[in-house]
């Protein structure tokens, strides 16, 4: 049989994603590209690796549908939140099911990069016409870190999932954890040793595209994850080798010492509020200076790059509501704040869906636990009585789980028109004239989204190494003191500060064991349901967040129609299939 590759040049080049799709034919084609005859060239190799990348944009499409959303609503960050009807954001964040094949489109979406992926590693070696060996194994190595990336979720969500590297059609048994896993760090291993060691601000790598440096990075957050959470000490390949600890905190103090990333000079210029057209206009911000002793500036303004930001998502202006809904930030649209409010109430902060309600007890333990980190904490999170006191609550009269602090990291930043009959847009359609969308909340949001930064290889460098180096660096930058002692406390509440609400935080409390304790903190938390105060009781849900997680491990269903399609190969995870399992509505 052969694989039939249709739309390789798909493709539009500020948004760098590809859109495709696959058949598998028995007859012979004269007409279409197959892996008999594609692809041949340097060219076609560029285009197929693109193609990879492809889930992304499916994912921005419907981020719900996407491992990043999941992790987010999942962690102690935040809440579900969203409308009645919202029920998947509610049952992301329960550990509940929603109907039939809740996760399908993942499931199907992420497979697609994996089988991507497989069919360049099988052909992308008998290409002509590269420019060097170094071009060559840059493509190859993309192909082996993106299939590690896409596995990495998979199994972190799935666990017991088939594994295949190849790209031909078998129906195959789910995988034993050890061997995934293995998998997983046998191919960051060779992306790591294909890649060039270019770096960053090189030109070397398409905008949007994966390194060395970050294959390093996905190494260090792998290994972290398969050993602490299955409490191993190394990691076993497919060939019967070991990548130990040793050999992970080479690879980091490599990325750490030699890739050229490094941290921006001020938290807050990460973060989309700091854009040169709203960070005056925005009282939290305004007449500011940074640790630096500088005005604040968002890193990416004007298309600036962000040497922070070693792997993200870039969008494009090409969205519409056809095949390009994925160009635009999804994720900024569903952060954004609920109800339709008039922009003045909620500026800088765009509208939205009103998904993941910061958690109150976020902002309460990080006060009493780090109460000088006022860049940070208000630099992470709105503190909606103290920042917009003419918001109302309630959004479209049917919000669930509100509470009192909206996420900003991820949220659609508006700024002034000086137009009176449409007085605010984004940002983004005003500095980049993205006037198809100008008013429209839905699409106009096209700010990066950043998957690895630099600030968290080197908390986990300190983490591997047991010393305070990397932390002390991340705390210098929020204008912190220094700590003198390493603990796995002092660790665990620097990534919890550093990186919240980017949705790292779901997998760290996993491999550290302390996640029933940390979702059962949310249970009790004042909330808003329909505008009226409550708690966040979820006892009736599954019996609470801790008993969810003990039932499941932190693990969701495995999509129904996959299990039948196995033929009884497929196991259904444990915690699911049971009317406990089952999430009926918030009431």
């Amino acid at each position: 049989m052969k694989k039939l590759i249709y739309n390789v040049i798909a493709i539009a080049s500020a948004a760098l994603l590809m859109s495709s799709c696959e058949s598998f034919l028995d007859t012979k084609n004269l007409t279409q590209a197959t892996t008999d005859n594609y692809p041949q060239t340097a060219d076609q190799a560029k285009q197929v690796v693109t193609g990879i990348y492809n889930p992304l944009s499916l994912w921005n499409a419907n981020p719900q549908m996407s491992f990043l959303y999941i992790s987010q609503l999942a962690s102690d960050d935040c809440l579900g939140g969203g409308g009645e009807n919202d029920k998947l954001m509610q049952s992301e964040d329960l550990l509940m099911n929603n109907g039939t094949n809740m996760l399908l489109t993942f499931w199907t979406d992420t497979y697609k990069g994996v089988q991507r992926a497989n069919t360049a590693i099988e052909t992308l070696g008998k290409c002509t016409g590269y420019a060097s060996d170094d071009q060559k194994n840059q493509l190859l190595g993309e192909a082996y870190f993106l299939r590690a990336f896409y596995y990495y979720q998979l199994a972190s969500l799935f666990e017991n999932i088939p594994l295949t590297t190849s790209s031909a059609a078998t129906e195959l048994p789910q995988s034993a954890p050890d061997a995934t896993w293995g998998q997983i760090i046998s191919d960051l291993k060779q992306a790591i040793t294909l890649m060039p060691a270019k770096k960053f601000g090189s030109g070397w790598v398409e905008s949007g595209h994966a390194d060395k440096w970050n294959a390093e990075a996905m190494m260090g957050r792998a290994f972290l994850f398969y050993t602490g959470f299955y409490n191993k000490t190394d990691v076993t390949l497919p060939d019967n080798s070991k990548v130990t600890k040793a050999d992970v905190v080479t690879w980091i103090d490599d990325c750490v010492n030699n890739s050229g990333y490094s941290l921006v000079p001020d938290y807050r210029n990460l973060w989309g509020y700091t854009n040169r057209l709203t960070v005056n206009d925005y009282a939290w911000t305004k007449g500011k200076k940074g640790v630096d002793g500088k005005a604040l500036k968002f890193v990416e303004d004007d298309n600036a790059v962000n040497p922070e930001a070693m792997f993200a998502i870039k969008f494009s202006k090409f969205a519409d509501w056809g095949t390009t809904i994925g160009y635009s930030n999804g994720y900024a649209l569903h952060f954004g704040v609920r109800g339709a409010q008039d922009y003045a109430k909620t500026f800088p902060f765009g509208q939205g869906w009103g998904a993941g309600p910061v958690a109150p007890n976020l902002w309460s333990d990080w006060t009493t636990a780090e109460p000088n980190d006022t860049i940070r904490r208000p630099g992470t999170i709105c503190n909606i009585p103290n920042e917009l006191t003419n918001y109302t609550y309630g959004g479209w009269t049917d919000y669930v789980q509100e509470t009192d602090y909206y996420a900003k990291k991820w949220a659609p930043i508006t700024a002034k028109t000086g137009d009176s009959a449409n007085p605010y847009s984004s940002f983004d359609a005003i500095m980049y004239s993205y006037t198809a969308q100008a008013t429209n909340m839905q699409l106009w949001n096209i700010h990066d989204l950043v998957l690895i930064r630099f600030a968290d290889v080197l908390l986990m460098q300190s983490e591997l190494k047991g010393d305070v180096a990397g932390i002390n660096k991340v705390r210098a930058r929020a204008g912190l003191p220094a700590i003198g002692t390493y603990s796995l406390a002092a660790l665990q509440n620097e990534r919890r500060w550093e990186l919240a609400c980017e949705g790292v935080r779901w997998n760290d409390i996993r491999r550290w064991h302390i996640a029933e304790t940390a979702l059962a903190a949310q249970s009790g938390q004042p909330v808003y349901y329909k505008g009226k105060a409550e708690t966040n009781v979820t006892s009736h849900n599954g019996g609470g967040y801790a008993a969810r997680y003990k039932a499941t491990n932190g693990f969701f269903p495995i999509p129904d129609t996959e299990i039948s399609l196995s033929g009884g190969k497929f196991k259904q995870n444990a915690g699911w299939g049971t009317t406990a399992s089952e999430y009926a509505g918030w009431k």
